[in-house]
């Protein structure tokens, strides 16, 4: 008899992946409020099903929706509990299924956002399925939290994340899983940055000396930001927009910025050094304005206790997982930086997310419904 009978429970990869498979293919791209709205729907009905009372939280920002499920629990509402905490945005645009479709290769499946993180997020709705399929309680009451933002930075749903895990004892966020496959006790700060360049126009072929290109400058700024890279700050520069006509000299060029620290202080000097760029150029301006930032969370020992009984429950199943601090901001960030007890990347393992080869490996389902069906059972 195992120590933890919730992982005896009969997962099947088979079921598990059918309902991953519909999961990522209601494409649910971040700037697109109906389109994750969809997705919600679906996540909503499908946690109804299993019980929960759902919530619709409206979206603001122009953004979609989040979703909250509560499942019964005698403890009742208000007593502190299990927060499972995920998104449902992802990075690809609608229509992303022609050039990735859904499709199982061998050990692997691929489609839009199947890692990053919906892959996660139906491992944990299965967990609960199972849970209450073989009548077994929970010692905290559960809640899921399903997000529509985390991959801009969580804007809209910040202080909605936050004043639910002030309500819980634990977080649990499935996250993908680290490479080899372990997961995440703390992660990096980050923060982004928008910036504007305004030039003066002229028409490029009649008069091209009489203007002065927004462009240009910014593409001066944007080598001048990533050379400030450091082992102990990141710089880069993703998106960029400028111009409308090749004829005209550009009035305005925008672009998006992103740095990262492993420590809050080294990630504050960034900011100022950020801020405090000017531009080069007689006759353009450059604006520099801060975006949204995700606090460095650093492990504790409440963290690493519930790490270590992850981890008991892994090797019970069969494998072992370590632990580590990450790069690449999660909604972790603000409910471990807050102190609540945080686990993130107990997600599936898989690959390449966020490209068209973004794919989930099939043999790590099992195993990973498994442990978070453990820890659900298991935490108090």
């Amino acid at each position: 008899m195992t120590d933890f009978p919730a992982t005896a429970l009969p997962f099947d990869a088979d079921e598990i992946l059918a309902r991953l498979m519909r999961w990522s293919a209601c494409e649910s791209p971040t700037f697109d409020a109906a389109a994750v709205n969809r997705m919600m729907d679906m996540a909503a009905r499908d946690l109804a099903l299993l019980g929960a009372r759902i919530d619709r939280i409206p979206g603001r920002m122009g953004l979609g929706d989040c979703v909250r499920a509560r499942f019964p629990h005698p403890a009742g509402d208000a007593a502190p509990g299990i927060l499972v905490l995920a998104h449902l945005d992802t990075v690809h645009p609608v229509g992303t299924l022609a050039k990735l479709p859904i499709r199982r290769e061998g050990n692997k499946c691929y489609g839009p956002g199947i890692q990053d993180m919906k892959g996660g997020t139906v491992l944990a709705v299965e967990a609960m399925r199972h849970i209450i399929a073989a009548g077994m309680a929970t010692h905290l009451p559960v809640t899921f939290l399903l997000t529509p933002d985390e991959e801009i930075g969580s804007p809209s749903t910040r202080d909605v994340i936050e004043a639910e895990a002030a309500r819980n004892r634990f977080v649990l966020v499935p996250e993908p899983a680290r490479p080899d496959g372990g997961v995440v006790t703390g992660r990096y700060a980050i923060a982004r940055f928008n910036l504007k360049t305004t030039g003066r126009p002229s028409h490029a072929g009649a008069r091209l000396g009489e203007g002065r290109s927004a462009i240009r400058e910014m593409a001066k700024q944007i080598v001048a930001i990533e050379e400030m890279t450091t082992e102990d700050c990141t710089f880069s520069v993703g998106v960029i927009h400028g111009g409308q006509w090749v004829n005209c000299v550009s009035t305005t060029c925008e672009a998006e910025s992103l740095s990262m620290a492993k420590r809050q202080e080294d990630l504050d000097a960034g900011v100022q050094r950020m801020l405090a760029l000017r531009s080069g150029a007689n006759d353009v301006t450059l604006e520099v304005t801060r975006g949204v930032t995700r606090p460095v969370w650093e492990p504790d020992a409440k963290g690493m206790a519930l790490y270590a009984q992850a981890r008991t429950i892994a090797n019970s199943i069969g494998f072992d997982i370590a632990h580590q601090s990450s790069g690449g901001g999660s909604d972790g960030n603000f409910t471990g930086a807050m102190g609540v007890t945080t686990l993130d990347g107990l997600g599936v393992q898989g690959a390449l997310a966020h490209t068209l080869e973004e794919h989930v490996l099939i043999d790590s389902l099992v195993p990973r419904a498994k442990l978070l069906a453990g820890l659900m059972t298991t935490l108090a």
